[in-house]
């Protein structure tokens, strides 16, 4: 299974969701056609590769048996008439049987169907199968301890962690109300898991939904989710420290460093001393509604923000990496007085690296025509790029490879926001 990190969709009521319904409704036609809830289990309409002759295929496999001496047995066997490999073998138990999931390796002309129809022979039922890749060799408890130890580091890792612990899914982060309820419906302290949905308690109060329409959640799994939030929960507010002191043409000092909600007054004050035509640029809709996204776009559990603040400590600079549904979207907020300087096309290739480093295949700007600095950046990245414009707004995405270089030599060259 292609195991890309990208598939992570963050709600919040009055925030980016408002900011869209004032964007064209093409642009929300092109959005729709693009997003897809979840892929089909195993035919997705396009045709399978060809065989290579004496090659091996990896394939992950979920099917249910009776909880009774014999019934793995039996399947390992009938795995074995087909020159099948078991590579590896979690169990999952049910109130009423048992899941097993399987990395299999199999002769390449060996099909999906033919691999269903024997484990159907065998016993198994509601078999679920997809094809996996090198990513899978990693063993279960190792990938679980490494998902951990970068949710410790980096509280907006915590997103991308459960993405990859639970394979293809759709996350979406629902804030606690205003009124004071930490937790919104009556959802109880351990959370609640239901078929092929499961709603954890967030750390900040809210809740956080999982789905995946494709393949039912074991509880198993939703142990190990719950495990990884409430970790998350008992280490706070965190970002890593890390800081990138750089010297602009002219001779002045910058830091570019992460940015969380601790950061909103800071924000808000650099909303201030910008102009009005830029916080319409930015955020395509009345000047007035700008300090109302700040919140959530600041907060990790929607993506990570970098921030660019000057020698004195004060912010003139936001750049934002946002997980939005199967792609991911790049903004970046450049105060006046500091535009046109190559601030924005750094904060750009930063964000685009973290990207790539998170396994994203692609990233996209949402912007207007005449936003010639946020153009000029995307096509400094030198990455393939493609336009949608429609009635005003552009959509810029870029297919990502190789990492993107972030030399300190380069800022200020480049005619960026």
């Amino acid at each position: 299974m292609t195991r890309e990190v990208t598939e992570v969709t963050h709600l919040e009521d009055g925030g980016r969701a408002g900011r869209r319904q004032r964007l064209s409704a093409v642009f929300r036609a092109w959005r729709t056609r693009r997003h897809e809830h979840a892929p089909p289990t195993v035919d997705t309409g396009s045709p399978a590769p060809e065989p290579v002759p004496g090659a091996n295929t990896l394939w992950r496999m979920r099917t249910t048996v009776k909880d009774e001496p014999g019934s793995l047995a039996a399947l390992c066997t009938a795995l074995a008439v087909q020159q099948v490999d078991i590579l590896s073998l979690q169990t999952h138990p049910l109130a009423e049987g048992t899941v097993d999931e399987f990395l299999l390796r199999a002769p390449g002309e060996l099909s999906a169907s033919a691999l269903t129809t024997a484990v159907r022979s065998a016993g198994g039922s509601d078999t679920w199968i997809e094809r996996a890749d090198a990513h899978d060799l990693v063993d279960a408890p190792t990938r679980v301890l490494g998902l951990a130890a970068r949710t410790a580091l980096d509280a907006a890792e915590l997103p991308l962690a459960l993405r990859q612990l639970l394979g293809r899914c759709t996350i979406r982060s629902q804030p606690a109300p205003a009124d004071g309820d930490r937790v919104p419906g009556s959802l109880p302290v351990e959370g609640a898991l239901d078929d092929t949905v499961m709603r954890l308690r967030a750390p900040e109060g809210g809740v956080i939904t999982v789905e995946r329409p494709y393949l039912p959640f074991t509880p198993t799994e939703f142990a190990r989710a719950r495990a990884l939030v409430e970790l998350d929960a008992r280490l706070g507010p965190r970002v890593p420290r890390g800081r990138d002191v750089l010297t602009l043409a002219e001779g002045s000092d910058i830091t570019v460093r992460r940015a969380d909600t601790r950061d909103l007054q800071a924000a808000r004050a650099m909303h201030e001393r910008c102009s009005a035509r830029t916080l319409k640029l930015r955020y395509h809709g009345p000047v007035g509604d700008a300090d109302r996204y700040l919140n959530h776009l600041l907060s990790p559990r929607f993506g990570r923000t970098l921030a660019v603040q000057t020698a004195s400590g004060r912010l003139v600079g936001l750049g934002h990496l946002l997980w939005d549904g199967d792609e991911t979207e790049v903004a970046l907020l450049v105060e006046d007085a500091w535009q046109r300087r190559g601030v924005g096309a750094q904060l750009l290739a930063r964000l685009v690296a973290m990207a790539v480093e998170a396994g994203c295949a692609s990233v996209y700007a949402v912007t207007q025509a005449s936003n010639t600095g946020m153009v000029a950046a995307m096509r400094g990245l030198g990455l393939p790029l493609d336009y949608q414009v429609e009635e005003g707004t552009l959509v810029i995405t870029a297919r990502l490879g190789e990492p993107v270089a972030t030399p300190a030599g380069e800022l200020g060259n480049a005619s960026a926001p």
